[in-house]
């Protein structure tokens, strides 16, 4: 008999130090089914968690957390907070050396050196990159995920720092792989553009003058959860495999089975 879930919240609202969570139960699929509530959520890191947020979770009957920042993520935020009987698993999806010293620029540079380093599109090009280098690179990082999601890791949760970029991917990926409509997954992965959800800048300079409008928006393509980066996930996808269900097959070797197992463990019968 499947594991009873309590009923969890659409938004983050009952989470005071976790951004970004949901739960993706009830995203329709090609086939007519729905992913199953209380079996994948998403979030931002939980490293500040408060003791009611800890309970909340707790209390989701995880079965694994799967944190995919890097050690450089981790040694600036925390480690993830324990959740009594939850595996927690740490798949870095970025290399701590990568774009260390970009992302010290955003925090400590000055408005010249934002405008020449991430004006004129530059910024949204740099993340775009980003999401096609993890779909073509990570492939064996992906593959664990799906296969441990196939076998005994539900309910799990899939976060990062800001639970949209690289555990937006995954959970994409995921979604994708049990048949979620595409037009579906696009959506869930934009819902972390709402207000509540967005992961909060991080500027030495908190003044007036380093928070200014013109700073914001320069910044505004890294923190946000645009529809251009996720589609240059896919088409590195359709680039380099011809077409997704050969990605699932040759990418990340997800058997037939494999995929049946993955859609019992995350779908509505």
């Amino acid at each position: 008999m499947p594991q009873q879930i309590p009923e969890v919240p659409s938004t983050d609202s009952e989470l005071a130090e976790v951004r970004n969570f949901r739960d993706v139960g009830g995203l329709p699929t090609v086939d007519g089914r729905r992913v199953r509530k209380g079996r994948l959520f998403r979030s931002g890191h939980l490293a500040a968690a408060t003791e009611a947020d800890a309970a909340f979770l707790a209390g989701l009957g995880l079965h694994t957390v799967f944190d995919f920042r890097n050690a450089a993520d981790i040694k600036l935020e925390g480690p993830d907070v324990t959740l009594p009987g939850v595996r927690n698993v740490n798949i870095p999806l970025t290399d701590p050396a990568d774009g260390a010293e970009f992302w010290e620029m955003v925090r400590d540079g000055e408005l010249g050196l934002l405008r020449t380093t991430l004006g004129d599109g530059k910024a949204a090009g740099r993340m775009a990159q980003t999401y096609r280098h993890i779909i073509t690179t990570r492939t064996a990082d992906h593959s664990r995920v799906l296969h441990a999601l196939a076998e005994d890791s539900v309910p799990a949760l899939m976060h990062c720092a800001a639970g949209k970029d690289r555990a937006g991917l995954s959970v994409a990926v995921t979604l994708l792989a049990v048949g979620v409509e595409p037009e579906a997954v696009e959506a869930d992965y934009l819902e972390s553009n709402a207000a509540h959800r967005r992961y909060k800048v991080r500027r030495s300079d908190t003044s007036a003058v380093g928070m200014s409008p013109e700073v914001m928006e320069l910044l505004a393509p890294l923190f946000d959860a645009r529809a251009e980066y996720l589609s240059a996930a896919l088409d590195a996808i359709e680039t380099t495999w011809g077409s997704t269900e050969a990605y699932f097959s040759e990418g990340l070797g997800l058997s037939p089975e494999t995929r049946e197992r993955l859609r019992a463990q995350l779908l509505e019968d």
